[in-house]
This record gives structure tokens, C-alpha cells and sequence, in this order.
């Protein structure tokens, strides 16, 4: 079997293929949206690529030719010689990926499904609309204090018409254009993100794991596409604490010897899908005082702390929604409630 490395880039990119005996047959470079049609020509092999933006569209071509795929993390390669006595040129590191592979069988990331993709595309879209709305209402709160000004709180869908009034009660005069300006820019921002709001609870609704997991307080479309498109899999987990641990929601640790010391969280994991949990947590402790799960971060909370007890909710949130989904069961509060005032056997550091 032939082992075609790929140092992949935005334009072109750097082919070095070995043969099984480790040999040099070919190495051209080549560009980047026509490799398609160069892994067509070549007989059953084994594709090595690094993590990155074109990875997994690569992935996707080589596999429906029916090649072995390994995307390998990019935080391995340096230690695969890629980049080694600190020369690094694309023919050097697609020829330390292939060489590589002769000798072993070098580990993939997960390679996740079109539709778990085209989830998180979602939902990353939606992120950046909301970021760029939260930018520009920031931009206006701050003119607003350089005239000394505070405008009242609200939700940010309404930002633009509390300016508004405030400015018709103080100044009976029109804001400056440049205001109006960032104004009618949320405006727009609001109704776009409305619109993708809308299209995530539709994305859920049609989803029946998702539909089962908004059944869990504080969980909405964001957070249930966010998880199953992370995971992707089920079969993937065996546990609820790997998922955990996936998510970067537990403790890490840093011990030797006899010395055992507890870290802070790993943050392993994607970030936005750490986020989510997070931000139900809170929506849980919030809207839900009286449930088991909530009880029980109030006693967490008070010997630890009410951000230490929220990333603990958020790591059982993670959990529970793993054994709905391996179930296909709903929430049911009451499911392995203990009493808050009984000990626990995990809790969160940070």
C-alpha cells in the first residue's frame, strides 16, 4: 500500500508519496481543489493530512475513493518531525508525514459527518452575528458615556429604540448620523439573528435526539445541535465521564511520583460546546431552583463557590444528556436524585 502525505494549504499544496517500502515514487506540488481528481488516479492507499481548515474536504474526497484516511492532530506532527531543527518547507513536512506512516500506523482525529459540519457552521454563524451586535452596542454605550449619559437596561433587540427615546426626552433632537448609524446596524443584526434563531429551533425540532434533549431545563436548539454535533457518534463514548472529560469539564492533573496534585479544568474539547453547557447551567440554576440537579449545586456552591458549582452543573448537564441519548429516554428530574445534603463522589476544580 502506497502512504500519500499532504501538506495541505489554502491555494496548493505539497504531495509526497512512498511506497510500502518507504521509497519516494512521487512529489509534486499541486493545487489544493483539484486533488480530488489526483486521488481518483491512485490505486488503494493510505492519505495522511494535518488538522486544519481543509482537512476534513480532503478526508471526504480520499474516502469516497475508497483510500484510508488519517487526519492527524496538529499538535503531533512536531513530534513526527515535522518542522524538525527548525527548518519547515511543505516538501519537508509532507516527506516527515509519509515517512511517518511507513513505519507506523499514525492516530486520526474523529472525522465528523457532512451534517454535524453543517451544525456547527450553524451555530458558529449565528455566534459571529451575535458577537458583531454585542460589538456595536458596546460602541454606542460608550459615546453614550463620553456625554455622560447611561441608557436603561434591556434586551438588546431593543437597544436601538431606548437610545432613541432617551434622546427624544433629554434633547428633543435627532441623534448624529454616525449613531443612527450603528443603531440601524443592530437593528439589521437582530432581525438576521432572529431569522437564525429560527432556523436552529427548526434544525432541533426536526432532530428527534435533539428533541429529547431540550427536554433537560435550561437547554435549547444551540446547546442540543452544539452537543450532538460534537459528539457526532454515540457509539464513539462508553460513558457518561468520557464525555465529560471530551468536553473539558473536568479537573486535570498534574502528579509524579508520589506527588498528587489536582489542576484546574482541562478545557480539552471545543470551546463553544463548553460554553453552551456553561450558559445552561446557569439558565438551569435560574429557571429551575427546586430541581434535584440544581439543589444539588447549591450545595456545592456553598463550599466551593458559585462559579466552581456552575462548571459542576454544566459537567452533570454534559452527562445527563449522554444517558438520554444512549437511552432515548427524557429528563426526569427525580432519575438518581440524592438528597443535596449527602456527600458527592466528583466535584469540578477551577
Amino acid at each position: 500500500m502506497e502512504h500519500i502525505a499532504i501538506d495541505l494549504g489554502g491555494r496548493e499544496s505539497q504531495i509526497c508519496v512512498r511506497n510500502g517500502e518507504g521509497r519516494i515514487v512521487l512529489e509534486e506540488r499541486r493545487e489544493t481543489r483539484r486533488l480530488g481528481a489526483f486521488l481518483w488516479r491512485r490505486e488503494r492507499s493510505r492519505v495522511i493530512v494535518e488538522t486544519c481548515a481543509e482537512a476534513f474536504a480532503v478526508a471526504d474526497k480520499a474516502l469516497a475513493q475508497g483510500h484510508e484516511v488519517r487526519v492527524v492532530p496538529s499538535t503531533l506532527v512536531r513530534g513526527l518531525g515535522v518542522g524538525a531543527r527548525g527548518i519547515k518547507t511543505d516538501v519537508r513536512d509532507a516527506r516527515a508525514l509519509s515517512e511517518a506512516s511507513c513505519r507506523m500506523d499514525l492516530p486520526s482525529v474523529h472525522i465528523p459527518s457532512q451534517v454535524s459540519r453543517r451544525r456547527k457552521s450553524q451555530c458558529g454563524m449565528r455566534e459571529a452575528l451575535v458577537g458583531a451586535r454585542t460589538q456595536m452596542i458596546n460602541t454606542v454605550r460608550g459615546w453614550l458615556r463620553t456625554q455622560g449619559r447611561r441608557v436603561r437596561t434591556g434586551a438588546a433587540e431593543t437597544f436601538p429604540k431606548r437610545v432613541r427615546e432617551q434622546q427624544e426626552q433629554e434633547h428633543a433632537r435627532p441623534l448624529a448620523r454616525y449613531v443612527e448609524r450603528q443603531l440601524e446596524t443592530v437593528e439589521l443584526l437582530s432581525r438576521q439573528i432572529a431569522e437564525a434563531d429560527a432556523e436552529l429551533l427548526e434544525e432541533a425540532k426536526q432532530d428527534e435526539t435533539c428533541r429529547r434533549l431540550m427536554t433537560v431545563p435550561g437547554v435549547g436548539p444551540v446547546t442540543a445541535l452544539r452537543y450532538v454535533a460534537a459528539l457526532d457518534e454515540r457509539s464513539r463514548f462508553e460513558t457518561a465521564h468520557q464525555v465529560e472529560s471530551y468536553t473539558g469539564l473536568v479537573p486535570g492533573e498534574n502528579s509524579s511520583s508520589e506527588n498528587r496534585r489536582r489542576t484546574s479544568l482541562t478545557k480539552a474539547g471545543a470551546p463553544a460546546l463548553r460554553w453552551a453547557l456553561i450558559q445552561a447551567a446557569w439558565t438551569m440554576r435560574r429557571c429551575r431552583p427546586e430541581d434535584p440537579a440544581v439543589l444539588w449545586c447549591m450545595e456545592v456552591e456553598r463550599r466551593r463557590g458559585k462559579r466552581i458549582a456552575a462548571t459542576a452543573l454544566a459537567r452533570k448537564i454534559a452527562g445527563i444528556l449522554f444517558a438520554l441519548w444512549r437511552d432515548g429516554t427524557t429528563y426526569d428530574p427525580n432519575r438518581g436524585a440524592r438528597r443535596p445534603s449527602e456527600p458527592t463522589h466528583r466535584e469540578t476544580s477551577n
